[in-house]
C-alpha cells in the first residue's frame, strides 16, 4: 500500500468541488423525479405514496447516521491541526464499528415496523412496500457516513463529492430501469411502481458504499511523519466524544426532518375533513413530490458551505485562529444571501411557468410553489450558522433553535391547513415562520460568539436591488419573448438571461471587495479582467 502525504483542499476548493457535485446530483435526481411524475400511472398519487415512505426512512436516517458526518469530520479536523494523526484514525475505527451496530438496528426496526408506519403513523397503506424496499440502506448509509466524514475531516472532499455523483446516477439510472420493468411485469401499478423506484435508492446507496470502501483500501492519508506524541484515547472516551458531538446535530437534523413528517402527518389527514381522499393525497404529492423537488435545488448547492465550514472552522479553532473564523463564516454568508436571495425571486416570479416546464403532465402548484420559494433565503442562511456554530463546538444551539422553530410549525400547520380558502399552502406559510424563527435565534447567538463582518449595506442593500434588478428585467424580457416564440424557449431563455444580468450586476456594485475576489477559486484571472476594464483598481 502506498502511503500518501494530506494534501489538503483549500476551503473555496472544497465549496466549488461541493457545489459541482450539488449540481451533478440535482440534476440528475431531477431527471428521475421529472420521469416519474411525467410516468403514466405515477403522477401526483405516486409521489404522494413515494414521499411519504421516504420521510419516515429519512427520520430513521436522521437517528442513526445524519450528525455523523460532521462530528467525525470536526473530531478528525481538530486532531490533524495538531499533528494527532494516529488519534484522528482512531476516531474513524471506533465510529465505524459503532454505528454499524446502530444502522443494522435502524433496518430492522423499519423493516419489521413497515405494516405499522404506513397503516397507522402515515395512513397510507401502499407505502409499505416503499419502507420495506428503503429498509436495508440505513445499515449501509451509517457506515458511509463515517467514511464521508472521515475524508471531509483530512480536508479531501472530493472523495466525499464523487461518491455522492456516483450514487445519484445509479440511483436515477436504477428508478428508471426497475419501474419500467414493473410496469412490464404488472402494469402501471402505482403502489409497485412507487416500491420499485425507492428499492432503486437501496440500491445505488450500496454502490456508494462499495466504491468508497475501495478507495480507503487503496489509499492511505495518514502518515506518521510529523506525529506529535499524544496519549491512546480510550474507546469509550471516543464513544463519547463522538455522541456529544453527533447527538445534537443528529437531533438537529431529526428535528428538521420532522418538518417534512409533520407535513405527510398532517396534510394529508387535515385535508381528508373538507376534499375526499384521492384530492387530499395530490394536494400532498405536489407538495412532496413537485414544489420539495424545486425549492431543494438552491438548498442543496448551498450545503457545500455548510459541509466545508465544520472541519474549516474547526481546525482554526484548535489553533486559536479567530480572524480565520471570522473571516470565513462572513464571507459565507454572503455567498450564501447571493444565492439565495435570486433563487427565491426567480421561482416566486416564474413558478407556473417552471412548473409546466419541468412537470408538462402535471403542473398545479404555482400558488404553492410561490409561497415555499420565500423559505429558501432563510433556509440557506441557517444551512451556514449551522455549520458555523457546529465547528465552533456550540451543537446544541442549533438544535434548541431548530425546536423552537419545530413547535411553531405544527401549531401554525393545524391552524392553517383545516381554513379551506388557505388549505395545503398553510404547510408552506408554516414552513416560512418555522425557519424565519431559527434563522434569526441562530444568527443572534453566532453573533454574540464570534462578531461576524456583517455590513448592512453589502449583505442587504446591494444583493436586494440586484435581485430586483435581475427580477424585473428577466420577468419583461418573458414578457416579450412570449409573444414570438414557444414559452419553453422563453423562459429557459430568461433564465440564462437572469443569470447573466445578475452577475454582471453584482460586478458592477462591486458586493466582493478586492481580498474576497481574489480568494475564490480563478479569482485572480476575474481580477485582472476588471481591473483592465476599471472597476477593481486595486492589484495584489
Amino acid at each position: 500500500m502506498k502511503n500518501k502525504k494530506i494534501k489538503k483542499e483549500t476551503f473555496f476548493i472544497s465549496v466549488l468541488i461541493l457545489i459541482i457535485s450539488q449540481i451533478f446530483i440535482k440534476i440528475f435526481g431531477l431527471v428521475y423525479r421529472l420521469y416519474l411524475t411525467n410516468r403514466e400511472g405515477f403522477g401526483d398519487t405516486g409521489n404522494a405514496i413515494y414521499s411519504s415512505g421516504y420521510q419516515i426512512y429519512a427520520l430513521l436516517l436522521t437517528l442513526s447516521s445524519v450528525g455523523v458526518p460532521n462530528a467525525i469530520s470536526k473530531l478528525v479536523s481538530e486532531r490533524i491541526a495538531i499533528g494527532d494523526y494516529r488519534g484522528a484514525k482512531r476516531v474513524f475505527k471506533v465510529s465505524f464499528i459503532s454505528f454499524a451496530l446502530i444502522g443494522l438496528f435502524g433496518t430492522i426496526v423499519l423493516f419489521k415496523g413497515a405494516n405499522y408506519i404506513s397503516n397507522v403513523i402515515l395512513q397510507i397503506p401502499e407505502a409499505e412496500l416503499t419502507l420495506v424496499a428503503l429498509s436495508p440502506s440505513l445499515f449501509f448509509v451509517s457506515i458511509i457516513s463515517v467514511i464521508r466524514g472521515y475524508f471531509n475531516g483530512i480536508q479531501k472532499i472530493s472523495i466525499t463529492a464523487k461518491s455522492q455523483i456516483l450514487e445519484q446516477v445509479f440511483k436515477t439510472l436504477f428508478t428508471i430501469i426497475i419501474v419500467e420493468m414493473i410496469v412490464l411485469i404488472s402494469g402501471t401499478n402505482t403502489t409497485l411502481m412507487a416500491a420499485g423506484a425507492n428499492l432503486a435508492t437501496t440500491f445505488s446507496i450500496i454502490l456508494s458504499f462499495l466504491y468508497l470502501c475501495f478507495f480507503y483500501k487503496t489509499n492511505n492519508f495518514l502518515v506518521n511523519k510529523v506525529q506529535v506524541k499524544s496519549k491512546k484515547e480510550r474507546i469509550l472516551h471516543i464513544i463519547k466524544q463522538i455522541l456529544v458531538v453527533s447527538i445534537p446535530i443528529s437531533l438537529t437534523a431529526i428535528l428538521t426532518s420532522l418538518n417534512k413528517n409533520i407535513d405527510s402527518i398532517t396534510v394529508i389527514r387535515t385535508l381528508k375533513t373538507f376534499l375526499s381522499e384521492e384530492e387530499a393525497k395530490i394536494q400532498y404529492g405536489i407538495l412532496s413530490g413537485k414544489v420539495d423537488t424545486v425549492i431543494t435545488l438552491p438548498m442543496s448547492l448551498n450545503v457545500a458551505f455548510a459541509t466545508a465550514l465544520v472541519p474549516a472552522i474547526s481546525s482554526a479553532k484548535a489553533i486559536n485562529d479567530i480572524k480565520t473564523i471570522q473571516n470565513k463564516i462572513s464571507f459565507s454568508l454572503l455567498i450564501t444571501i447571493l444565492i439565495g436571495l435570486p433563487c427565491t425571486v426567480g421561482l416566486f416570479i416564474f413558478s407556473d411557468e417552471i412548473l409546466n416546464l419541468l412537470f408538462p403532465n402535471a403542473s398545479n402548484g404555482a400558488i404553492l410553489l410561490q409561497i415555499s420559494s420565500i423559505t429558501i433565503i432563510f433556509v440557506v442562511i441557517t444551512q451556514n450558522l449551522n455549520g458555523a456554530l457546529q465547528g465552533l463546538g456550540k451543537v446544541v444551539v442549533p438544535m434548541v433553535a431548530t425546536g423552537i422553530g419545530l413547535i411553531a410549525k405544527i401549531i401554525l400547520n393545524l391552524i392553517l391547513i383545516p381554513i379551506e380558502d388557505i388549505g395545503v399552502n398553510g404547510a408552506a406559510i408554516a414552513s416560512i415562520i418555522n425557519n424565519l424563527i431559527v434563522c434569526i435565534i441562530e444568527f443572534i447567538i453566532l453573533n454574540k460568539l464570534v462578531q461576524i463582518k456583517f455590513s448592512f449595506s453589502k449583505y442587504i442593500v446591494k444583493p436586494i436591488i440586484v435581485t430586483a434588478i435581475m427580477g424585473i428585467s428577466s420577468y419583461y424580457l418573458y414578457l416579450l419573448l412570449i409573444n414570438y416564440i414557444n414559452f419553453k424557449f422563453a423562459i429557459i431563455i430568461s433564465l440564462i438571461f437572469s443569470v447573466l444580468i445578475y452577475t454582471i450586476f453584482i460586478i458592477i456594485f462591486k458586493i466582493f471587495d478586492d481580498d474576497e475576489l481574489l480568494s475564490l477559486p480563478g479569482g485572480k484571472i476575474i481580477y485582472k479582467i476588471l481591473k483592465t476594464v476599471g472597476i477593481y483598481r486595486k492589484y495584489k
